[in-house]
Formats: structure tokens, sequence, C-alpha cells
């Protein structure tokens, strides 16, 4: 018997994050939303080793690796019993939805990363880092979810690296804080913006718009092939990732009419009224299984 309950260790780590994709879970069956649950508090918590400041990056990597480990065996036996308790109550899910650890070690590798790397050189390279650490978490999902057109992995793809694009232009101050930069340096050098004025927060208002455009319109382009890769076959399964498609995209549409509040202390955020009406949205088309034309 999996459990479902509320007062999971999973549930506690994801009630504590505040994410839009939380919020995404509620419209899911009571089992899948567990999954999904168990699955985003192991996200968070390998995301949460990586930023972990305090701890020394033999440290972090040490954890990172005991993650993995522990992955591994769950994914390889049922019967595992991780003593990391989010592990514990994956295990019943890698195996009722049959999750790959391939994905899994992506992801982690995705993290590790973050722990060597502070700058992507090319379009490309930044490619790759958004894949390891957004769309593998897409491939996962749509597991739990159930699909049965291959293209919902061109799906998942699509929409993990329009979100992880997304979430990257939003946090070009948190990141330049920590002295990352995720935007790729090949575009930097067309633009004419230094690695220091990112850092220091001082992009000229002008290079700072044509920034916004060009990063935004290789995000919108992720997002206008994750909905075409969507069978209607598989929309009425995918109802939370079209929730999280639908406002981050209306947070990027948000960013792109205020590039300059980028640099600024206070993120870029929906509104919780835009919220509410993008949810109620979300479940009135895929009640009704039609097809949303709203992002993208």
């Amino acid at each position: 018997m999996v459990s479902t309950s509320g007062h999971s260790v999973s549930h506690q780590v994801t009630k504590r994050s505040a994410s839009n994709l939380a919020i995404a879970f509620f419209p899911l069956p009571r089992e899948k939303r567990s999954a999904m649950t168990a699955l985003y508090a192991f996200c968070r918590c390998v995301d949460d080793i990586t930023d972990n400041l305090n701890a020394t990056l033999e440290e972090r990597e040490e954890a990172l690796a005991q993650w993995r480990q522990n992955v591994r065996n769950a994914c390889a036996d049922s019967s595992f019993e991780s003593t990391l308790p989010v592990v514990a109550e994956l295990t019943p899910w890698i195996h009722r939805y049959q999750l790959s650890f391939e994905d899994f070690n992506d992801l982690i590798e995705g993290m590790e990363m973050d722990l060597r790397l502070n700058r992507y050189s090319t379009w490309k390279d930044l490619e790759a880092y958004c894949y390891r650490v957004a769309s593998t978490v897409g491939l996962l999902s749509i597991r739990i979810f159930g699909y049965q057109v291959p293209s919902a992995r061109r799906y998942a793809f699509h929409l993990g690296q329009a979100l992880q694009l997304t979430n990257i232009l939003r946090d070009i101050r948190d990141d330049a804080m920590l002295q990352r930069i995720y935007l790729p340096l090949e575009l930097l050098s067309q633009l004419d913006i230094s690695e220091r004025e990112v850092i220091e927060c001082r992009i000229p208002k002008a290079k700072l718009a044509a920034l916004v455009e060009k990063m935004s319109g290789v995000a919108s382009k992720h997002y206008q092939m994750a909905r075409e890769a969507l069978s209607p076959l598989d929309r009425p399964n995918m109802i939370a990732s079209e929730m999280m498609a639908n406002l981050y995209w209306r947070l990027l549409k948000k960013i792109k009419s205020r590039p300059q509040d980028l640099l600024q202390p206070e993120k870029i955020r929906l509104s919780k009224a835009t919220k509410i009406s993008v949810i109620m949205q979300s479940v009135i088309f895929h009640r009704w299984s039609l097809r949303s034309q709203s992002y993208g």
C-alpha cells in the first residue's frame, strides 16, 4: 500500500517551498498528487544541497553522491529502505510509475554543474544544463501523469527548456549575487554586455531590453514547440504541466513588459488574482479536453 498522507516529509518540503509547481498539483487525482509531491520534494532537496553555502564544496558533493546512490538503489530494488525520508517515500512511486534512474542521475548531474560552473559559453551549453535540471523533471513527471503518444517526451523536453529559461530571466539578479551568470556568454558578447555589468546589475536599459527580447524569443519558441508536441490523446492527463506552462508564459510576458525590473531587489511575480485565473482556466480547458492556445 502506497501512502498518500498529507503529513509526509515530502508534503512538508513541498509546502515550505511555496512553489508555483506545488500549486499545479492540486487538480491531480490523490495518488498522482502524492507521487508528484514526492518527486518534487526530491528535486527540492537536491537543489537545496547545491545552494547550501554554509557547507563546503566537498560536503555538498558528498551529499549529492549519497542521494544519487540512494535513488539508484531505490530504482533497482522496490524493497530498498532508504535512510533519506524523501527517497523512502519516493521509492514506491518509482516502481509504480517506472521512473528511470537515468533521469534522476541526469538531474543530479545538473546540480553538480551548479557546484562547478557559474558561466555558460554557448546556447548549446545552456541547453544541456536546462535539460538536466528541468527537462529531466518533465520526463519523470509525464510518466506519473500517464501518456500514450511518444511525442510527449518532446513536450517534456521543450517545456522544461521553456520554464528554465523563464526562471533564468526572472532570477538574473539573484544569480548575480551568487556570482552566477546563466545567460550565454556568446549572447552577451553579441549585445556588448560585459560579465561585470551583469554581476553588478548595471546593464544599460537598452541593452537589457535587447537581452530580454533575445532570451524570451528562445523561450517562446520552446513554449510553442511544447504545445505543438502535445497530442490531444495525452492532453487530459497533463493538466499540472499545462497549468505550469500557462503560469510561466504569463510570467515571461510580464518580464518582457518590465525588463528594467529584473535588476531590482523585488522579483517579478504574478499576482494572486492572475494565478487563480490561470488555475481556473486550466481546469476548464482540461475538463473539456480543449486545446489551450494561451501559451507559445
